[in-house]
């Protein structure tokens, strides 16, 4: 059971990492390219030479886009189908779906949405090269700080509802929740390089196509995982 719905989570990732890549081209990669063009109108005016280009952008945009795109979605799909795997049974939900909802909501908050906060995406020329490594493991670590903290809020959620009731038990978790993560984070260092000259805008419109693409991405997780789950499980009871 458990290979199985590692094996359909990695599918609905595919399908989840085609529709990221679609919405990448049409909404993200726009802000790439002005990104690159902001970046060589200031090493212009620097009189700086441009840096040389590893790969080029019709590669970037096209086989490395898809490529990442589907590669990630499908191994956080497998995550996926092993994080339903094991919460079956776990939690007072009454479906598939629901649970398959349930789950990508939670996930889309501790591994998206809170790191986001935290260190938000930045296009091209946002970024000192020589802080790319610190950058990345306080990221990495704001994304383990956000997961502890939901499974300790979650695994003390059902002592809350057992407690106090559904209603208290719940906000007390979902407290909780958000007292470890603004705790935790604020340990972690503030990391603030966008230039001056770049664009407020271009930033904004930026981050908000990153975030359309993690909702796109846990949406159709939660969706299409949960449906395809529920249908197996009628197709199984009807054959008995």
């Amino acid at each position: 059971m458990t290979g199985t719905l590692l094996l359909r989570g990695m599918l609905v990732g595919l399908v989840a990492g085609l529709l990221v890549f679609a919405f990448a081209r049409w909404a993200g990669e726009p802000q790439v390219d002005r990104a690159i063009a902001v970046e060589t109108s200031m090493d212009q005016t620097k009189a700086e030479p441009p840096e040389p280009e590893m790969v080029s952008r019709k590669i970037q945009r096209g086989i490395g886009l898809l490529a990442g795109a589907v590669v990630y979605s499908s191994a956080l799909g497998g995550i996926f189908g092993l994080v339903f795997a094991f919460s079956q049974g776990r939690f007072s939900v009454p479906s598939p779906r629901a649970l398959a909802l349930w789950i990508a909501v939670l996930g889309f908050i501790s591994v998206a949405l809170v790191p986001s906060l935290k260190y938000p995406a930045n296009p091209p020329s946002v970024g000192s090269p020589e802080t790319i490594g610190m950058r990345t493991a306080a990221y990495f670590l704001a994304i383990a700080i956000s997961i502890a903290s939901m499974t300790l809020s979650l695994q003390l959620a059902r002592r809350f509802i057992r407690r106090f009731g559904v209603w208290n038990g719940s906000l007390l978790a979902a407290f909780l929740f958000v007292l470890l993560t603004v705790t935790l984070l604020s340990f972690l260092p503030v990391i603030d390089e966008v230039p001056q000259a770049f664009p407020a805008s271009l930033l904004w419109k930026f981050r908000i196509a990153s975030g359309e693409m993690q909702l796109l991405l846990w949406s159709t997780l939660g969706i299409l995982f949960g449906w395809l789950t529920e249908r197996d499980r009628a197709t199984h009871t009807l054959v008995r």
